[in-house]
């Protein structure tokens, strides 16, 4: 792959090929790059959402990576994506099949396929080259990040007690129907949850996010913080303001002091929380911060029937 991405024509060389369609799909408006990632490989979709939204996501521009979001129909789409399908074999799952409907009905989509999760250090160079390409192209510099600084200046300050936590705000239902009513076409719907990253979390999210897709049509992420911090936590704050964020947030976590200091680590990640909140409502993001209680799993699904019912509208 390093010595295919070394051809000097266009056309032959793999990294140019893929860099100059991300770039120039995002400058027609078709900014939400999303993945459908299969066997044996099927988590890779994180690792290049990391690579593309700090490596693009500043300057009020960028591409957004979206990963984990189940194929749907093609009427749940608008016209701002384009489709990556990356597999053994791309061709014979039922994933595979809704993405060749989604390509039947006019949307972008290219196919990578794999032999084997060996061949994921040549798909590493291939996306690092096409997105250092891509990022030429949209006129920012690919290899910096800094909105990920500012979230981390932010909870130092919160630590330190030099500032305080950004109010959450009530989280009622007429807040949450106003944040949903808020969404435009070529936005996106953000789910950024403090919470365990377990199998039984995403599913519960993905009862979240995707009824926000299939009524607004838009692209939706789910990120587990304080993970996301470093991947489409750049993007949220330096790229475009079309994010729409719901932060979930749980109870304090079991202290486990931080060797010293006065804190443990339950505070950091409340921090980081409530700095990554402060950072988006500096920027006027559509931001609204909802806290779980004593039951947790109760509690998601009474709020996914809720965004389901404000989605629908």
């Amino acid at each position: 792959m390093a010595d295919a991405c070394r051809t000097k024509s266009p056309e032959a060389n793999p990294g140019v090929g893929l860099g100059a369609a991300m770039g120039a799909l995002a400058l027609e408006g078709r900014d939400k790059l999303t993945f459908s990632v299969g066997s044996p490989v099927d988590r890779f979709g994180m690792w290049i959402e990391q690579l593309i939204a700090e490596s693009t996501g500043k300057e009020g521009k960028g591409i957004l990576p979206v990963e984990g979001e189940p194929p749907g129909a093609p009427e749940a789409y608008g016209d701002d994506r384009f489709f990556v399908r990356i597999a053994v074999d791309s061709q014979a799952s039922d994933a595979a099949r809704r993405i060749s409907a989604l390509e039947e009905a006019g949307h972008p989509v290219v196919r990578f396929d794999i032999a084997d999760a060996l061949d994921l250090g040549a798909e590493m160079f291939r996306w690092e080259f096409a997105t250092a390409v891509a990022g030429r192209l949209l006129g920012i510099n690919p290899f910096d990040q800094p909105n990920v600084q500012e979230a981390k200046d932010r909870t130092n300050q919160i630590l330190s007690g030099q500032a305080a936590p950004e109010p959450s705000g009530a989280g009622g239902p007429e807040a949450l129907s106003s944040l949903i009513a808020s969404i435009r076409p070529r936005d996106y719907f953000a789910i950024t949850a403090y919470l365990p990253s377990t199998a039984a979390n995403e599913e519960r999210l993905a009862r979240i996010r995707l009824p926000v897709r299939d009524g607004k049509r838009v692209a939706t992420t789910v990120g587990f913080g304080p993970r996301f911090l470093h991947s489409t936590g750049q993007f949220h704050k330096g790229g475009p303001d079309t994010g729409v964020f719901l932060q979930i947030t749980e109870a304090p976590l079991e202290r486990v002091p931080v060797p010293s200091r006065s804190y443990g680590f339950d505070r950091v990640v409340a921090a980081q929380a409530a700095g990554d909140l402060a950072a988006l409502r500096s920027r006027q993001r559509r931001a609204l911060s909802i806290s779980l209680g004593a039951d947790p799993a109760a509690e998601l699904a009474s709020l996914a029937a809720a965004v389901g019912k404000s989605a629908s509208r």
